[in-house]
């Protein structure tokens, strides 16, 4: 059994991460800066024990990694900006550091350690590159695209009205992966440091098309979807940072070995996006909202796009 800090732990990716160290009987000490939030308090029942911590308080950053085997670290500039987020994972690896911590597992985002160009793939890189040369015990991993973001967010506004707004053409394949794949494949990291200390490691579950994307979506809320394409002009005046993203992924793309994952590591229950699709309580997210209320050319909005079209 293992005393594993988790960062984020409020939110997909380390709220997922805690949940399988939990179902695997670790103890879990919960990092957030609310721990009086109903999510922190959901942990709490689960059986996590949860900390205040903040990336700018280095004093609660020692206080909570105090003791601690492990740590899952994640890090976002949404809510922030890219040079807040390389601040802050630079002071959480230096925390890691002066804990002497005997494993940090760092989710970053696929493609990120090749110089891509996109603000917040290089805000991720630039952390990533700290914790190679903090002397630590380490191991990447490095998440696709986020299939929860078609179910928040600007994409699930276009889908009240039947549309699927993502801007990238229908036919481009994009790899994906569920927070709950994220969780399962830190935990295993967490729990192996022996088979994956040193390691980066790009994570997908599933490669769907925008059109691919749309037939299941289709098929999981009961009524007809369509994929449409916003251009990148109109993305680019919300957000530079996401239109660099997009074209990155029309242009590059953004592939991962889904097939050699699930060979190597049948022991996770990989989802496929028509999974996902399926597990999502559609009838409950598309009532938090009036269809027809949101035209395609406001779907994109620098408020709610941000967060949820992140990888």
């Amino acid at each position: 059994m293992l005393t594993i800090a988790v960062t984020g732990a409020t939110g997909a990716q380390g709220g997922a991460t805690a949940r399988a160290l939990l179902a695997a009987g670790h103890r879990v000490r919960a990092l957030t800066r609310r721990p009086g939030s109903p999510a922190a308090e959901t942990l709490r029942t689960l059986g996590a024990e949860v900390r205040r911590a903040d990336y700018d308080d280095a004093g609660s950053l020692a206080a909570a990694l105090a003791g601690a085997d492990a740590l899952f670290a994640v890090t976002t500039p949404f809510g922030t900006d890219t040079r807040t987020e390389t601040r802050q994972g630079t002071a959480l690896v230096d925390a890691a550091a002066g804990a002497r911590l005997g494993h940090v597992v760092l989710t970053s985002v696929a493609h990120a350690d090749r110089g891509t160009g996109v603000p917040h793939f290089e805000s991720k890189r630039a952390v990533e590159q700290h914790l190679r040369a903090s002397g630590l015990p380490w191991t990447v991993i490095a998440p696709a695209a986020f299939m929860d973001n078609y179910a928040s967010g600007w994409t699930l506004d276009g889908l009240r009205t039947g549309v699927f707004a993502w801007p990238m053409p229908a036919d481009r394949p994009l790899t994906l992966i569920p927070a709950t794949d994220i969780g399962a494949f830190a935990a295993l990291a967490l729990q192996r440091r022996e088979d994956f200390a040193g390691r980066r490691v790009d994570i997908a579950s599933d490669t769907c098309t925008p059109a691919r994307i749309a037939a299941v979506l289709s098929t999981a809320l009961g009524r007809p979807v369509a994929h449409a394409q916003p251009p990148l002009p109109q993305v680019r005046a919300r957000s530079a940072d996401l239109a660099a993203m997009f074209a990155y992924f029309t242009d590059t793309g953004l592939d991962v070995d889904v097939t050699g994952l699930r060979r190597a590591h049948p022991e996770i229950a990989w989802h496929s996006f028509a999974d996902w699709a399926a597990e999502q309580d559609w009838p409950a997210l598309l009532g938090g909202g009036a269809p027809g209320l949101r035209p395609l050319s406001t779907a994109v909005d620098k408020g709610r796009g941000r967060p949820t079209a992140r990888p």
